[in-house]
């Protein structure tokens, strides 16, 4: 009669126990259980009592609305070809700080690229937050490769957006047609 360990070494098979099964699956609920819960984003937020507030500004909702949203800060956002430049000012339109892909260290080619537009948003969305700015209007203008990846980079970084603005100039009359070529 051959034994479980010579017959283990012909077939070269590894028997698996069903005890080393069920320890790996508890084993992996208890790590399961010793994560902390899941954030759900509403520890840290402020309430504020809106119905009270309208009563003693004695402002309609859509008065508070845009009192509130001509306050905030606006990221201008222009995007090229060959370049991104990002700029946020307060909200009456002073500029407080700029950047671009060149100031980040890319050069040449890199600075069209999508991932140098994220790495500048992020960058000047930390400090903007920084100055104590948490939520940000976004105006976008141009037609480039960083016009998403800068806005993805703005709330990787942390800022809330409110919202998003494309201000991209559009002719509408388009350039003169090049002149017939002569045969």
């Amino acid at each position: 009669m051959i034994s479980l360990n010579a017959v283990r070494k012909l077939t070269n098979v590894r028997c698996f126990s069903s005890t080393q099964l069920l320890r790996k699956a508890e084993d992996r609920k208890e790590r399961l259980a010793s994560l902390p819960q899941k954030d759900q984003g509403t520890a840290g937020e402020s309430s504020s009592d809106i119905d009270a507030l309208m009563k003693s500004a004695a402002l309609s909702a859509d008065q508070l609305r845009d009192s509130v949203f001509h306050a905030l800060p606006i990221v201008n956002i222009r995007t090229s070809p060959n370049n991104t430049i990002i700029n946020v000012t307060d909200s009456s339109g002073v500029p407080r700080l700029i950047r671009s892909c060149g100031i980040e260290g890319f050069k040449n080619a890199r600075k069209g690229t999508n991932i140098a537009a994220q790495a500048t948003a992020v960058n000047i969305a930390a400090e903007a937050i920084d100055l104590g700015w948490k939520t940000v209007r976004v105006n976008v203008s141009g037609l480039g490769p960083g016009r998403m990846s800068s806005i993805k980079g703005l709330q990787l970084a942390g800022l809330n957006i409110v919202s998003i603005t494309d201000k991209t100039p559009i002719s509408f009359n388009p350039p003169r047609p090049r002149k017939a070529r002569k045969l």
